[in-house]
C-alpha cells in the first residue's frame, strides 16, 4: 500500500519539481563518473600495447591510440554542444515567456533558471545578476556559451526592438540550428561506419594472411622493411581517418 502511495505522489508531482529531481539525480551520477583519460596517456598506452609487434608496431599504436583519442575528443565536443544548445533553447523558452508576461528581465531569467539545465542556468543567472545591478549583459555574455544572445541584446539595446521578440527569434534559429543538426549526425551514421570498415580492411587482410599460412606478421614483426610499412600503413589509416572527420565537420560548420 505504501507503495503504491509513494507512486501516486510521484506522478501527482509538478513537471518542474520533477526535473529538478532529475537534475539531482544527473549531478550525483556525474559524480561517479571516472575522469576522462589524457591525450598523453592514451598514447603511451597504445605505444606499449603495440611494442610486441616491434619499434614499428609501438610507434603505429601510438599513431592509432592518438587517432581514436582525437576522434572521441571530437564526438564529445559535437554530443556537448548540441546538449548546450537544446538547453539554451528551452531555457530561452520560458525566459521569453516571463519576459511577454510583463516581468523585468532579471525576474524573469530568475524565473526562467529554476527549470532550467546548464549551460542555460549559468547563462540565465549571468542575465539576472547583470541585469538586476544594471550591468552590460552583452559583455557578461561575451564569454558564454551564448554569445548570440549578447549580440540580441545589443540589438534591443540599440534599435529599441523588444527584447522578448528579438530572443524569439533567436530561440526559432537554435531551434532549427538543433534539428538540422540531429538529422545531419543521423544521415552521416552510415558514412562514418563505412569509413571506419575501411580503416579496418588493412587489419583484416593481415589476419586471413595468417590464416591462409602467408605470415604477413612475421614479415612486418621480423624485418626492417615490414617495420616500416607497420608505420605507413598506420599513417596512412590514421590520416584518411583525420581527413573523413574533417570533411564531415565542414559540413555543419
Amino acid at each position: 500500500m505504501s507503495l503504491l502511495l509513494l507512486a501516486a505522489a510521484l506522478l501527482a508531482l509538478p513537471p518542474s519539481v520533477v526535473k529538478r529531481l532529475k537534475a539531482l539525480q544527473g549531478r550525483q551520477r556525474r559524480r561517479l563518473h571516472l575522469r576522462r583519460p589524457h591525450q598523453l596517456t592514451v598514447i603511451l598506452l597504445g605505444a606499449a600495447l603495440g611494442l610486441t609487434f616491434g619499434v614499428g608496431g609501438s610507434i603505429a599504436g601510438a599513431l592509432t591510440a592518438m587517432t581514436v583519442w582525437h576522434a572521441r575528443r571530437d564526438r564529445r565536443k559535437e554530443r556537448d554542444h548540441l546538449a548546450a544548445t537544446t538547453a539554451i533553447t528551452e531555457g530561452l523558452s520560458a525566459f521569453v515567456a516571463e519576459l511577454r508576461a510583463g516581468a523585468h528581465p532579471a525576474q524573469a531569467a530568475v524565473s526562467a533558471a529554476q527549470d532550467a539545465e546548464p549551460p542555460a542556468t549559468e547563462v540565465l543567472q549571468t542575465i539576472a545578476a547583470t541585469s538586476a545591478r544594471g550591468g552590460n549583459v552583452e559583455t557578461a555574455l561575451a564569454h558564454t556559451d551564448a554569445r548570440h544572445l549578447a549580440r540580441a541584446w545589443r540589438l534591443s539595446s540599440e534599435h529599441g526592438v523588444p527584447l522578448a521578440e528579438v530572443l524569439e527569434e533567436v530561440r526559432q534559429d537554435l531551434r532549427q540550428r538543433t534539428r538540422f543538426a540531429h538529422q545531419f549526425h543521423a544521415r552521416m551514421a552510415g558514412p562514418r561506419a563505412s569509413a571506419a570498415v575501411l580503416a579496418a580492411l588493412p587489419v583484416f587482410g593481415v589476419l586471413l594472411g595468417e590464416l591462409t599460412g602467408s605470415g604477413p606478421l612475421d614479415v612486418l614483426t621480423s624485418t626492417a622493411v615490414g617495420q616500416v610499412l607497420l608505420v605507413v600503413g598506420a599513417v596512412l589509416i590514421c590520416a584518411g581517418l583525420r581527413w573523413s572527420a574533417h570533411l564531415t565537420r565542414r559540413v555543419t560548420a
